[in-house]
């Protein structure tokens, strides 16, 4: 009987023990399953919202070799760096306000900024490139560009550069631009082509006078003695206008070309003056021609000297030429003397200055900005001037590090003055009055 009774009992054991492993295992099971359900489900093509907003302090601008600012959904201005601050100054927001520019910033705030950071399927990429995780990587959107001129005080003209930045909505939204002031390189190109345009007629001009005159020569009116002197005449005038050029032309070449060169040269400014007036003296024999010196004493320059006799030649040239008629008296003053501290006109370091002026008829005021242009000459009545000379001379000066300045106006002449820095370590440089 003990026997018979102990039976049932342990053939319930496995199956106590088959269920409770079965209820661990679902247990398992359904914990599993709902920390599945717990995990965040990355999106396929995350929204742009989803990208982290980029703050004025998460962008350093100030390190980029480029005038950059940073602008909010609206225009206005979060950041400028120091080299947009230093060469636009307070005009940044003139230039931001362009019709152009505000146009393009629309168009950049309309470009969606979208991730490739995740796969389809929600799933990430795990390869890299360069060294950088894919899942870190964004498609960049397109950069909206525009170049605008602004015409006040002077025209000028930019080229901007807008990017939208990632993240954002409405008014916390950033655009990057870059600005490029490039005003100068329109000058340049519209320098270049008016030198093309105007050297191949100062070219042409005595060419054409040439041929005509050789083929002249050729026919007839080549067997009259008279008419072949006088055409012959004429000819040599044309040659000689054309070797002028072309000679002016290369000088001013080997000027462009050593330009960044500072010379060294110590120079007396009353030895300059002496290889001047050497030159320019037998100008003056003609009556009604008066040249009047006035020159200070122990002035030393750092300069070439061919090259700032060069100068003064080219302003004395001009006085002759276009100061007075030939029955007119004209008078020429030649002078240096130091610079006087203080001068707005000049750098506040002393200095001397070599001046030219003329009693002669003078020039409208809107001539005197283009004067130094190649080829440009003042008034119709021009002689056989190259146009050249006083781009020479400011070149030469841009080589020594000085400056130019013209006053001029009608029947008052004109009075040209040149200032050149002081010679540093020089001990027979005063330094001013």
């Amino acid at each position: 009987m003990p026997t018979a009774a102990l039976a049932p009992a342990a053939d319930t054991l496995p199956l106590q023990v088959g269920m409770v492993l079965v209820c661990v295992a679902l247990a398992g099971w359904v914990l599993a399953v709902w920390l599945l359900l717990r995990q965040p489900r990355l999106p396929a093509f995350p929204p742009e919202d989803y990208l982290r907003p980029v703050s004025p302090t998460d962008l350093p601008v100030d390190p980029l070799p480029a005038c950059a600012v940073v602008l909010d959904g609206l225009g206005a201005i979060v950041q400028v760096n120091e080299e947009a601050a230093s060469q636009f100054g307070e005009t940044v927001g003139a230039i931001l306000r362009h019709p152009a520019a505000r146009a393009a910033l629309s168009a950049a705030l309309r470009v969606p900024v979208l991730s490739s950071a995740y796969g389809a399927g929600g799933s990430t990429d795990s390869s890299s490139a360069n060294g950088v995780p894919a899942a870190s990587r964004a498609d960049l959107p397109p950069v909206c560009s525009t170049t605008f001129t602004l015409d006040v005080p002077v025209p000028r003209t930019f080229h901007l550069m807008l990017r939208r930045l990632p993240g954002g909505k409405g008014q916390d939204r950033r655009v990057l631009v870059i600005l490029n002031d490039r005003s100068e390189a329109q000058a340049a190109d519209r320098m270049r082509m008016d030198f093309v345009a105007h050297a191949s007629h100062e070219l042409r001009t005595p060419l054409a006078s040439v041929s005509g005159f050789i083929d002249a020569l050729q026919g007839p009116a080549g067997e009259n003695p008279a008419i072949r002197q006088q055409f012959l005449g004429v000819m040599r005038q044309q040659s000689e206008r054309l070797k002028r050029l072309i000679d002016r032309l290369l000088y001013l070449s080997r000027v462009q070309a050593h330009e960044h060169q500072r010379p060294r040269d110590l120079v007396d400014v009353a030895d300059l003056m002496a290889v001047v007036l050497g030159e320019v003296a037998p100008r003056f024999e003609a009556e009604g021609r008066t040249l009047r010196l006035q020159i200070e004493d122990d002035l030393v320059i750092r300069a070439d000297e061919d090259e700032i006799v060069q100068v003064l030649l080219n302003l004395i040239e001009n006085a002759l030429r276009y100061g007075a008629g030939e029955a007119e008296p004209l008078t020429i003053t030649l002078s240096a003397r130091r610079a006087v501290i203080p001068d707005d006109r000049w750098p506040a370091d002393g200095g001397v200055i070599l001046g030219v002026e003329d009693d002669g008829c003078g020039m409208e005021a809107h001539h005197l900005p283009r004067l130094t242009e190649r080829f440009y000459r003042a008034g119709a009545g021009t002689g056989h001037g190259t146009g050249l000379g006083l781009s020479i001379v400011r070149h030469i000066l841009d080589r020594h590090g000085g400056r130019l300045r013209i006053a001029s106006a009608p029947g008052k002449g004109t009075t040209c003055l040149v200032w050149l820095p002081p010679a540093r370590g020089s001990l027979a440089v005063p330094t001013g009055e």
